[in-house]
């Protein structure tokens, strides 16, 4: 860090780092937690097919997922606060772009560029905060940017489906504008400029490109399937994976280093979690558009149902992480994933009769409960199973294949249950291909609870409590001591040692 000190949690300028940090994360966590809300209304008013809605979801998860990583080295590189600034600018320019796009093809290539922005700003919020504070105040900075995030994400439903009933989809981008202003000013004005000494001279975007024509080709092929053009997106995109993995290998500052995919609990921590990542951003999907299709809800009442889920991660999350510290991550990241898949089995019987209460409520708390309980254990393993000098590529690595598991998942689940074209306006088709598409979700989580029992093993103790902090650092797990550390009275376990050492000054 080029920062010898840093800034104090209390001080004016840490304050402002917070709000900086918690205001860009929060404008991108926003328009990720309500344009599932707008797609049915953005398909009747531009008169999208269910592909280019599709698109409008996943162009942006394409250009993050693929990018992210890329934006994490380049702040390290030239400054987080002046990448993060960029992003934050780039983000607001593609929503002004979004929000008066006359046509779906329009709004497609803004939603791409948005994600563009969302891959600089995403990552250096963190990283800014990780830089600019003392490492005394990290934990309690970190803990308060995932916290307020979390509020932001929550409050998602309710401003976008306020916004999408009483005024125009379009204001769910626009509203990013006077956001963006406020976070720029605040960062130019008071964030320090911080660097990573240690980072690599080169940037690998070689690699970049080519991991996002890989995953380009492959959404591409799976939305537009039944095509020859997606016939050769599809091979063009296993090509570039191929490419991707050699450039990997053989580059001098790989942008992945793959050398990471040889811990055993690092690979199966993120294979895990590409399965039950497809599942978790797919479900939210196809749940909006049968509440809005079948049930006729409207956007506010659509956006407001999904809360549940929403409301137990913000409050349960920590307790889930703490759970974690104490028996170890595998049990919650079995146990997780398949009260998650009880939940996805309940919420398919929502139809056109269904009551909210009855029907929509029980499944999504059951999924939500599951959720809690999985996702900082999830966390944590990935860090502590990756060298301390790749806890940030660690991170990222998670990060991107979350997002590429949903990004792939929304392509392909549409056309697995015979969704296509307009279908997803038509009552009788949407509640066929709802029912297929949970179902599936339901033996995705459960395929993830199965990895995690037999791939995942519980660390050593001194691993767990590096695994602890680390949640810590995230602010997603709560400091609590391992079981056999609180139940030992103080000293206790140093008194063999001594008694030996004793006898042998006796003896001699």
């Amino acid at each position: 860090m080029t920062s010898s000190t840093g800034v104090e949690l209390g001080s004016r300028t840490g304050r402002a780092v917070l709000l900086a940090a918690v205001l860009g994360s929060g404008m991108a966590g926003l328009d990720s937690s309500v344009v599932n809300v707008a797609l049915r209304t953005i398909g009747t008013d531009l008169d999208a097919s269910l592909a280019q809605l599709q698109w409008i979801n996943n162009g942006y998860l394409l250009t993050l997922a693929s990018l992210i990583l890329l934006g994490g080295a380049l702040g390290d590189r030239f400054g987080r606060r002046r990448v993060f600034m960029i992003g934050v600018v780039w983000f607001a320019a593609a929503s002004l772009l979004c929000g008066l796009a006359p046509n779906p093809e329009t709004l497609i290539l803004a939603r791409l560029v948005q994600g563009i922005g969302a891959a600089l700003l995403t990552p250096g919020s963190l990283a800014m905060i990780q830089g600019a504070f003392v490492p005394a105040d990290r934990g309690r900075a970190i803990g308060a940017w995932s916290g307020l995030g979390s509020i932001s994400f929550a409050a998602g439903p309710f401003i976008g489906g306020a916004l999408i009933d009483y005024a125009s989809w379009r204001w769910i981008f626009l509203i990013n504008l006077p956001i963006a202003v406020v976070t720029v000013l605040v960062a130019q004005r008071a964030v320090p400029e911080t660097r990573d000494p240690e980072s690599v001279p080169g940037i690998d975007l070689a690699g970049a490109a080519l991991g996002a024509v890989a995953l380009g080709g492959v959404t591409y092929a799976l939305i537009e399937w039944g095509s020859a053009v997606a016939l050769v997106t599809a091979v063009g995109g296993a090509v570039a994976a191929v490419g991707f993995l050699l450039r990997e290998a053989s580059a001098r500052h790989p942008m992945l280093p793959l050398e990471l995919f040889g811990e055993r609990t690092f690979s199966a921590a993120n294979l895990m979690t590409l399965v039950v990542y497809a599942a978790l951003g797919a479900i939210p999907l196809f749940l909006v558009l049968q509440l809005q299709t079948v049930l006729g809800y409207g956007a506010l009442r659509a956006g407001t149902g999904t809360l549940p889920m929403t409301l137990c991660m913000l409050f349960l999350a920590s307790y889930g992480g703490a759970l974690g510290s104490r028996i170890g991550p595998r049990i919650p990241m079995t146990v997780g994933p398949l009260v998650m898949a009880v939940g996805a089995l309940a919420l398919t019987v929502v139809d056109a009769d269904s009551s909210y209460w009855t029907h929509v409520l029980p499944g999504l708390t059951v999924f939500g409960l599951g959720l809690a309980l999985m996702v900082a254990p999830l966390t944590a393993t990935v860090l502590a199973a990756a060298p301390d000098r790749h806890a940030g590529i660690a991170s990222g690595v998670n990060n991107a294949v979350a997002r590429a598991g949903a990004l792939l998942a929304v392509a392909a689940l549409p056309l697995a249950v015979g969704l296509a074209g307009e279908e997803y306006a038509d009552p009788v088709a949407m509640n066929s291909g709802y029912d297929k598409a949970m179902v599936i979700c339901a033996v995705m989580l459960a395929a993830g609870g199965a990895l995690s029992w037999l791939l995942i093993r519980n660390p050593r103790p001194q691993e767990t409590e590096e695994a602890q902090v680390a949640s810590v650092t995230l602010g997603t797990v709560r400091s609590t001591c391992p079981p056999s550390l609180s139940r030992a009275r103080p000293g206790r376990r140093h008194l063999p040692g001594l008694r030996r050492r004793a006898a042998s000054r006796r003896s001699a």
